[in-house]
C-alpha cells in the first residue's frame, strides 16, 4: 500500500500507526542528523531566514526570545502586508484548486518527506522559542506533527474521493428511459488563514494547513510572533515541492507579524478570506467565530479535571498525575488543573486514604520530581511567557491553602532558564469561582468534594460552561466509571481512565485519538474527524441529458 492508502486505512482502523519514527535515534535518522539540524539553527540564529519562496517582502521582522537563554534569537523573517498575502493567495488558487485531490495528496505527502529531514531543526526551533525540553520539541514538533499533517492529507484526500465523479442516472418512465450524465467537483471555498500559537507552534498549526491544502484551498500561515521558525522551515518545505512541480509557492506562504503591527486580524476580516484555523485564548478565538461568512475551526482554553474516588496504588497514580502536571510545565492544552477529591479520601484496596495524606503525596510526587536534576530538565522545560511565570509566582487564591509554593529550579545547561515547578492550591468546592478559568501554566487545584458524585457534577459542569480538552479519572468501581462516561461525554470531553506509567493524559496519539471534541467552549473543531475537512469545501452537481 502506498503512504496515503496506509493511512486512510489507519484513519478506520484507529490502533497504533505512526509514519514518522519518534526516536531521534541516530539508527533512525542518521548519525549526523542532530548535529547537523544543530548545526543549521546555530547558523540561523541572528540572520534573515531567506528560504522562503514567496517573494521579497516589504520589510523585515522578528520578536523570538530563547526562553532558555532570555535572550532574543535575532531571526527575522520577510514581512508582508496582509492585502498582498491575500492577493497573493487569490492569484495562486485557481492553479491549485483545479488539480485532482490525489495529486495535491501527493505534493503534500512530499512535503512532509522534506519536513522529516529537518526534524532536528525545527526541534532546536522549538525548544528555543517555547521552552519545551529537546525530547519533547523532537517529537512533537516533528515526527507526532507530521503525523497530524498526514492525517489530515488523508482525511481530505478520503472525503474527496468519497463520491463517484460521474454517473449515468436512469429512471424508466414506462414507454422510455430518462436519462442523465452526472457528474460532481469537490469545490474549494477560497483563502485559508491558520493562526498558530506560541506554545505548539507546528503540532497545532499543520492539521489545520495541510487540511485547508488538500482540500484545494491556499494557506497563509499567521504564527504567533514568539515562535515562528519552527513552522516557518514547515512552510518552505512546502514551497519547495509546490516551485519544483510548476506551481507557485504563495500556495502556502508565512505572513509574520510586523514589529510595530499585528495582522491576525487584518488577516481574518479580509472578504478573500473563507476559512480561519486558530489555536489560543478564548478571547480572541471567539472574536474569530464572531466573524460572520468564515468558516472556522477553533482551540481555545479549557479546565481540565482530573477525579480521584479509588485505585489500586495510590503511590503509582501520584506518580503520573506529577508527570502530567509537570511536562512542560504545565503549558499544554491537555494538562490536568483541577483535581477533586473525595473530602472522606481516596479508596486504596481495602483501606481509605484520609484527603490530607492525599494532598500530601501529590505535592511529595510533584516536589520530588521537580528537585530532580536528572529529570527535571526533561519534564518541565522552561516557560514560554514572561507573563505566565509572573502570573504563577503572583497567584493569589482568596480563601485557598498553599500545599506546594511555585519554585524555580537550575536547569544545568542554561542557568538564564526560565522556570518554575507547579504549585499545588487546596481548594473547597463550593469557591467554585477559584477554580472555573484556566490557570495557564504550572498551577494545580485540588478541590476537596462532599463526595465523588459531586466531584464529577463539578467536572461535568465546567466543562459544559468552560470547556475542557482532557480528563482523567480513576476509579475501581464500574458503576461510578459508567457515570463518569456518560456525564462528560455529554459534557464533549474525552475521558482517561487510571492511567498509570508511561502513558499520560496529556497525550494525543495521531490517527487514534480526536484532539478536542467541538463539544464545549474549548473549541469547535476536532483533529481529526471528517467535519474538519468536508467543510472546508462544497460538493457542487452537474447535470445534462446523457
Amino acid at each position: 500500500m502506498s503512504l496515503l492508502d496506509t493511512a486512510i486505512a489507519a484513519l478506520h482502523a484507529r490502533t497504533f500507526y505512526a509514519a514518522f519514527p519518534e526516536n531521534p535515534s541516530p539508527d533512525v535518522y542518521g548519525a549526523d542528523a542532530d548535529a547537523q539540524g544543530r548545526a543549521r539553527f546555530e547558523a540561523q540564529r541572528g540572520q534573515r531566514f531567506t528560504e522562503l519562496l514567496q517573494g521579497d517582502g516589504a520589510g523585515w521582522a522578528g520578536q523570538e526570545e530563547s526562553p532558555y537563554e532570555q535572550a532574543p534569537l535575532g531571526v527575522q523573517y520577510p514581512y508582508f502586508a496582509p492585502d498582498t498575502l491575500v492577493a497573493n493567495a487569490q492569484a495562486a488558487f485557481d492553479a491549485w484548486r483545479k488539480l485532482r485531490p490525489a495529486r495535491r495528496a501527493a505534493l503534500l505527502a512530499d512535503a512532509l518527506e522534506g519536513m522529516k529531514s529537518r526534524f532536528f531543526d525545527i526541534a532546536y526551533a522549538t525548544m528555543h522559542t517555547t521552552g519545551q525540553a529537546f525530547m519533547m520539541s523532537f517529537q512533537a514538533s516533528g515526527p507526532h506533527a507530521a503525523d497530524r499533517a498526514l492525517e489530515a492529507i488523508a482525511a481530505g484526500l478520503e472525503e474527496q474521493t468519497r463520491f463517484p465523479e460521474t454517473a449515468t442516472w436512469e429512471k424508466n418512465m414506462g414507454k422510455y428511459t430518462l436519462a442523465l450524465h452526472k457528474t460532481w467537483r469537490a469545490v474549494p471555498k477560497g483563502v485559508a488563514v491558520v493562526v498558530g500559537c506560541s506554545t505548539f507552534p507546528t503540532w497545532n498549526t499543520v492539521p489545520g494547513m495541510f487540511a485547508s491544502l488538500v482540500t484545494g484551498n491556499p494557506v497563509i500561515v499567521k504564527p504567533h510572533p514568539g515562535a515562528v521558525l519552527p513552522i516557518a522551515i514547515v512552510v518552505a518545505e512546502v514551497q519547495k515541492v509546490l516551485v519544483a512541480a510548476g506551481l507557485s509557492a504563495h500556495i502556502c506562504q508565512l505572513g509574520v507579524d510586523a514589529d510595530d503591527r499585528l495582522i491576525a486580524k487584518d488577516l481574518c476580516e479580509n472578504p478573500a478570506v473563507k476559512i480561519i484555523d486558530y489555536t489560543g485564548g478564548a478571547a480572541f478565538g471567539e472574536y474569530v467565530e464572531s466573524l460572520p461568512g468564515k468558516t472556522v475551526f477553533t482551540e481555545k482554553t479549557g479546565v481540565n479535571s482530573i477525579l480521584l474516588d479509588s485505585c489500586p496504588d495510590l503511590d503509582k497514580v501520584a506518580q503520573n498525575l506529577a508527570f502530567s502536571v509537570s511536562l512542560y510545565s504545565g503549558q499544554m492544552c491537555t494538562a490536568p488543573q483541577n483535581i477533586f477529591v473525595p473530602a472522606a479520601g481516596v479508596q486504596v484496596g481495602d483501606a481509605l486514604v484520609p484527603y490530607d495524606d492525599v494532598v500530601q503525596k501529590l505535592a511529595a510526587a510533584v516536589q520530588g520530581l521537580a528537585q530532580n536534576p536528572k529529570a527535571a530538565p526533561h519534564v518541565l522545560g522552561a516557560i514560554q511567557n514572561p507573563a505566565t511565570l509572573a502570573r504563577v509566582q503572583g497567584l493569589a487564591l482568596a480563601g485557598s491553602r498553599e500545599a506546594l509554593a511555585p519554585a524555580t529550579y537550575a536547569h544545568p545547561q542554561f542557568a538564564n532558564a526560565r522556570t518554575c515547578a507547579p504549585a499545588i492550591y487546596e481548594v473547597e468546592a463550593a469557591q467554585i469561582e477559584q477554580f472555573s478559568q484556566e490557570l495557564f501554566g504550572p498551577v494545580l487545584l485540588v478541590i476537596k468534594t462532599e463526595n465523588t458524585q459531586q466531584s464529577i457534577r463539578l467536572a461535568a459542569q465546567l466543562a459544559r460552561e468552560h470547556g475542557a480538552i482532557s480528563c482523567g479519572a480513576y476509579t475501581t468501581d464500574d458503576t461510578i466509571k459508567e457515570q463518569i462516561m456518560d456525564e462528560m461525554s455529554l459534557a464533549g470531553t474525552p475521558v482517561s481512565f487510571n492511567l498509570v506509567g508511561g502513558i499520560y493524559v496529556n497525550q494525543n496519539a495521531g490517527f487514534s485519538d480526536f484532539h478536542v471534541t467541538g463539544g464545549n467552549p474549548a473549541g469547535n473543531a476536532s483533529i481529526t474527524n471528517p467535519e474538519f475537512v468536508i467543510k472546508r469545501f462544497t460538493w457542487v452537481g452537474f447535470r445534462e441529458m446523457a
